[in-house]
């Protein structure tokens, strides 16, 4: 049976792979692609230690088996070890390209922030039912709120009483990572509702940057410093940007959502967050920005301007169509909030 694969490195060029599968083994395998290796019968190497693996061969074996043929003087840019065992992966497991689908993106009018969280839960069971095409949609939330990730504890990460002065509704999310103190006006959170063939044959910290690559393009071309750090981390000179957390459904529905810092607030900050906090002094302060380098200490851009730079970026890359939340999505999101969301058996699940 003939295998064909393809994987562009976060950052880096297309890696391709042809070969076919005999008696359980990986025959005739040719490497190609617009990277660079040096010397040349490198290529000749990587062939001859792909040769002969068995189908079931993990990414780690394979990267193992390639590094392990390298010669000292070998250089391999534009591509790596790791990302020939993930493109081989992905064509074993028949795992498909951005292009390969019809993408929605919805950016529609402000929400509550826990519909904005229980909306994230109904389009990605949408998309793992086929009862919608794969989607982008921008968040926009008419109040602040501070979120909590699935496995946090409340009492350790956040402030009940700084939270209600503020205003902010304490939410927990479905996906994993840290707490978040978000204000509608100095944030931008997008969430992607993927199926599970799009990161097929990819690690978790593989997918997280995979995912995010698109925007990464998009801050570089207005001009902004940033780069992805794994596991989840999107910073800049002088910390981080903005974070991402994800979360797998039994279904093989994918929820991506990442939070970007367009501008921030440190006090506020820290009146709702403990972690890290030394009490409301100054060291406190300049220790919270130290950490956070919102996208306005690089841009005079409006928020709004950064998003629309953001969604044409990603239609020319992966191309999509506007689209809208429909009415049943909108009632299965209320229902959600009702019976999950705004309950504090979910909230305080992890007191």
């Amino acid at each position: 049976m003939q295998y064909h694969g393809e994987y562009k490195t976060p950052g880096g060029k297309l890696t391709v792979c042809d070969f076919s599968v005999e008696g359980g083994k990986i025959g005739n395998f040719q490497l190609s692609g617009d990277f660079f290796l040096e010397p040349d019968e490198t290529l000749d190497l990587i062939n001859k230690a792909v040769n002969g693996l068995s189908k079931n061969s993990s990414i780690t074996d394979i990267t193992d088996a390639v590094t392990s043929q390298l010669p000292v003087d070998s250089h391999l840019i534009g591509t790596s070890p790791a990302a020939i065992g993930t493109v081989i992966r992905r064509a074993l497991t028949s795992a498909v390209s951005w292009r390969d689908y019809e993408w929605d993106i919805i950016h529609g009018e402000p929400v509550h922030p826990l519909v904005n969280a229980a909306l994230d839960e109904v389009l990605t069971n949408a998309v793992a039912a086929g009862e919608r095409n794969p989607t982008l949609r921008i968040w926009e939330s008419s109040s602040p709120a501070v979120f909590i990730g699935s496995f946090q504890s409340v009492k350790n990460e956040i402030d009940i009483e700084g939270a209600k002065e503020l205003g902010a509704t304490v939410i927990r999310r479905i996906s994993g990572g840290g707490a978040m103190y978000m204000v509608p006006e100095n944030c931008i959170t997008y969430a992607l509702h993927v199926p599970e063939s799009l990161v097929r044959g990819q690690s978790f910290e593989e997918s997280y940057a995979f995912l995010d690559e698109w925007v990464i393009e998009a801050f570089q071309q207005m001009g902004f410093d940033a780069r992805y750090v794994p596991l989840n981390d999107i910073t800049g000179p002088q910390g981080k940007i903005g974070g991402a957390a994800q979360k797998r459904l039994g279904n093989g529905g994918v929820l991506h959502h990442v939070t970007i810092a367009y501008d921030m607030d440190a006090k506020a900050m820290m009146k709702v967050l403990r972690i890290g906090r030394e009490k409301l002094s100054d060291k406190g302060i300049k220790s919270a920005q130290k950490r956070v380098d919102p996208l306005r200490t690089q841009t005079g851009m409006a928020r709004e301007d950064i998003i629309v730079k953001m969604v044409a970026v990603f239609k020319q890359r992966h191309g999509g169509t506007d689209s809208e939340l429909t009415e049943t999505e909108l009632q299965r999101a209320n229902e959600l909030v009702k019976n999950k969301f705004d309950n504090d058996e979910w909230r305080y699940r992890v007191a």
